[in-house]
């Protein structure tokens, strides 16, 4: 699994006329059903926890993505891929976004290999609403809040669910590079390996599924599926699990050897901008392009779920409302004693 993107001119002219394509053949379900989930109390964080201090917090960010938005739409999926990278390690406290210190022996998380694809434009979007934040409203407002609503804000841009965010996170003291590894999905995890993770994390099955959901607006480097069109589990053939339409537009787009750095696929091929079901509905079809993301339609614990998400988009929204308050409870920090709130979010306070 990688919540990946990058700059969207990078798709290949042959993957964008597939696109198309499969555009011409795609019709979205408007089946609409109540989901019976609701999410657990949340003791730490609260949706007004800003009421008093800085009321228009919302707005205030709302006002920065809005623009980014439309003048840099990779923030979109970037700054999301980067709220889950923060939440998976070290919890939700902003930590991802420190940098490493001039001279450190130790690299902060953001410089770590698995983030080396996270794009600038996320982090540019988190440090220009914390600056207005801080205009209106100075020490008040975490980097860690600042990056769940704008993760908020950009899903509901593309399309996606408006969901209420708890806030009262305080940013995080601890940010190491070497404890990323071992905290972040790969792109070829197993599914054994994802429940795990994601168990480990305090996240269920159900949790897993719903938040896989949020690759219908994420793009990933061809590095990241180039074994499944080659040497798929060391076979020297492409995955049989991969529609030979999908296979021979991303062969085309990413040849084997060299060529192939910054070139992007989307996660989602039918609907690449929109954030909705669409991609429920591709690992159906085997139109899946990480084998972290096909794994999930191929297994019998998580196959029922995929299918129910696809027949149902407000079932999806739904669900991933609850998922992502779930997720953005994970480690929490309060108080100065466990956390601070910094004025410059890539810089801990002195």
């Amino acid at each position: 699994m990688s919540f990946s993107s990058t700059n969207f001119a990078a798709i290949s002219f042959t993957f964008i006329i597939f696109l198309l394509d499969l555009a011409t053949q795609h019709s979205l379900a408007n089946v609409t059903a109540n989901s019976t989930r609701r999410p657990r109390p949340q003791r730490l964080l609260s949706v007004d926890y800003y009421s008093k201090t800085c009321p228009q917090v919302d707005q205030l960010v709302a006002s920065v993505t809005s623009q980014q938005f439309k003048e840099v739409p990779v923030s979109g999926p970037a700054t999301i891929r980067l709220f889950f990278h923060d939440c998976f390690v070290e919890g939700c406290d902003g930590s991802v976004l420190i940098s490493t210190k001039q001279g450190s022996k130790e690299l902060a998380e953001r410089d770590a290999d698995e983030n080396k694809e996270l794009a600038v434009e996320a982090f540019d979007s988190i440090n220009k609403a914390k600056t207005l934040v801080e205009s209106k409203c100075p020490g008040v407002v975490s980097c860690a809040d600042i990056l769940a609503i704008a993760a908020r804000d950009f899903i509901h841009l593309a399309g996606g669910p408006y969901y209420q965010v708890k806030k009262g996170r305080w940013d995080g003291k601890i940010s190491m590079a070497t404890r990323v590894n071992a905290n972040l999905p790969r792109t070829n995890s197993t599914i054994d390996d994802l429940i795990q993770l994601f168990k480990s994390k305090g996240l269920t099955l159900e949790d897993l599924v719903t938040l896989s959901g949020a690759h219908t607006i994420g793009f990933a480097h061809c590095k990241n599926f180039l074994a499944r069109l080659y040497n798929y589990k060391n076979t020297t053939k492409p995955d049989p699990f991969i529609d030979p339409r999908l296979l021979k537009a991303l062969t085309m787009s990413c040849p084997r050897f060299g060529g192939n750095t910054d070139i992007v696929a989307p996660c989602d091929v039918t609907t690449p901008f929109l954030f909705d079901n669409a991609y429920y509905g591709n690992l159906e079809s085997q139109l899946g392009v990480l084998a972290s993301d096909q794994v999930l339609f191929l297994d019998p614990r998580t196959k029922p779920l995929v299918q129910a998400l696809a027949k149902d988009n407000a079932k999806f929204f739904q669900d991933f409302a609850v998922a992502m308050d779930k997720m953005g409870s994970i480690g929490v920090k309060r108080g100065r004693r466990h956390g601070e709130k910094r004025i410059d979010c890539s810089m801990h306070e002195l």
